[in-house]
């Protein structure tokens, strides 16, 4: 065997005793060297690996913004003096959490960070990575900032897929600096990250795109020699760009999907290199709505049903609803409306709207078209003759206002669960009356916090229409009680006799269970 005749050998130090392949081993040394060292490592894609997919990779990944500069849309967050733009530009940024919906530039706005700045970036996705994946990133984080100096953006998108356990594991080294957390989620970060998380990090959030924003993008695509499709030299009809911006509701990944689509069809569509209104239906497998003219006859219908119904006026509500599905209209989305309508303008006046307004969205999604539509058509008409209250609205606007006054009181002690006997210990539950063993299951206690128990006007008043009306009458006779109450003591809980109720209902008092 010759000394370069490595194809039959089976030792794995051959190549070395190989001269004519020493310059192959010394370059893939250093292909090795620069993927797992070298300055252009992104997040477990180095350069290498982009050349080798940029020709097969969707337009929407493509088409990426590389720079700030190049980004669209978010213009109160990316402005001049903002706070992000300012941390990025004195290279202090700080732990994050983007929360927005789909296609909002969640996680190119992380990436495009991670370039603005001199750390060393990673990322993952929660769906497919767990408590050992994200050990190994800290290893990485640690000789990243020993050997070189540098700190660690960590970016994980769908961060609300971790559990608690898992997002336990962030805590100790986002507050000792070791990483900056860079989390995307389109769920509620209130709900779904664990508060000293939260609390650790600045939550930000994002909105959709506009349709102005959407069409620069597809604009953008259509044009890019480099990226985009601007190499096949193609045209647009106007209406035919406002419909792909339009069917995105705000998602820019789907808009360019759609855009690419939309191309791949020309070949089988007029072969003229245009796209037209046509070939966007096709790519969409969805029609243009017939009222879709920069959107203003879409919301017109939308808002004349709407107000039919509040109207009580069955017969327009029926002709709008009409209107709606013959031009083509997303029936789904007037379920949706249903079932908000029922909830702001019903209400607990007939409390079986929502119910009816749920029921006719699920047996369009089990019958479908055109069948579907006379279970929406029937909800219609039963919102339209139902009683009607927005006293449910208004009271939880009253709310939110209150809160965002307020902020975050404590929930008073003797209304909070005592699980243990630490907390049964700090008074946790003492004094809570257990309203099953009072007469008609109905005790005066106190459930806001302090600061607003006696100091608010009520926040929900119902009317005198339908339910409402014993809803109405049932609070006035509760009101009657506690103000009997208060000529024999308090209002409240603290000072309640030794038996936890007046003398006259001469039942006991319930300890601070979870009850």
């Amino acid at each position: 065997m010759s000394h370069c005749d490595v194809r039959h050998s089976t030792s794995p130090f051959l190549i070395t005793r190989a001269p004519c392949l020493w310059p192959f081993y010394e370059a893939v040394l250093k292909l090795t060297f620069d993927r797992e060292s070298g300055p252009e490592r992104k997040g477990g894609m180095d350069l290498f690996d982009m050349n080798l997919n940029q020709d097969h990779r969707p337009l929407a990944d493509r088409m990426r913004p590389r720079t700030l500069e190049e980004y669209v849309g978010q213009p109160d967050l990316l402005e001049k003096d903002s706070l992000l733009r300012r941390a990025l530009q004195e290279d202090r940024l700080f732990s994050v959490i983007f929360w927005g919906p789909p296609g909002s530039g969640k996680t190119t706005l992380a990436r495009l960070m991670a370039e603005e700045t001199k750390s060393y970036f990673t990322s993952f996705s929660a769906v497919l990575s767990g408590v050992k994946e994200i050990r190994t990133v800290f290893e990485e984080a640690r000789v990243q900032q020993r050997q070189h100096g540098r700190k660690t953006i960590l970016f994980v998108d769908e961060i609300h897929r971790f559990n608690k356990v898992q997002q336990d594991a962030f805590l100790p080294h986002v507050e000792s600096g070791l990483i900056t957390l860079i989390g995307a989620t389109t769920e509620n970060p209130s709900f779904q990250v664990i508060a000293p998380l939260l609390s650790r990090t600045r939550v930000i959030v994002l909105k959709a795109f506009s349709e102005e924003d959407l069409i620069r993008i597809l604009e953008r695509a259509l044009h890019d020699t480099e990226r985009g499709l601007g190499a096949l030299a193609l045209e647009i009809d106007p209406e035919a760009l406002k419909h792909i911006a339009w069917s995105a509701d705000g998602d820019a990944r789907a808009a360019l999907n759609s855009l690419e689509a939309a191309a791949s069809l020309l070949g089988t569509a007029d072969g003229k290199g245009r796209i037209t209104l046509a070939v966007v239906e096709k790519a969409l497998q969805k029609k243009a709505l017939l009222y879709d003219k920069d959107g203003e006859e879409h919301y017109n219908l939308i808002s004349a049903f709407h107000k039919s119904l509040r109207g009580s006026d069955a017969d327009g509500a029926l002709y709008w609803l009409g209107r709606m599905l013959t031009a083509g209209e997303d029936p789904l989305y007037v379920a949706r409306r249903m079932v908000r309508f029922a909830s702001e303008d019903v209400g607990n006046a007939d409390p079986r709207a929502l119910t009816v307004a749920i029921a006719a969205m699920q047996a369009f999604q089990f019958i479908g078209l055109p069948e579907g539509e006379l279970a929406l058509a029937q909800a219609a008409v039963f919102l339209a003759t139902a009683s009607k209250s927005n006293a449910l609205y208004v009271a939880y606007g009253r709310v939110k206002e209150t809160i965002g006054r307020t902020g975050a009181l404590p929930v008073p002690l003797h209304i909070r669960n005592a699980p243990t006997a630490l907390m049964k210990g700090l008074g946790y539950g003492e004094g809570y009356r257990y309203a099953h063993d009072f007469e008609d299951a109905y005790v005066p206690q106190d459930y806001l916090p302090e600061d607003l128990a006696g100091k608010v006007p009520p926040f929900y008043v119902p009317t005198d229409r339908g339910y409402e009306k014993i809803i109405r009458e049932r609070i006035a006779e509760w009101k009657k009680m506690r103000h009997a109450l208060k000529g024999g003591g308090t209002d409240g809980t603290k000072n309640a006799s030794a038996d936890g109720g007046s003398p006259a209902e001469g039942k006991t008092k319930k300890g601070g269970g979870g009850r």
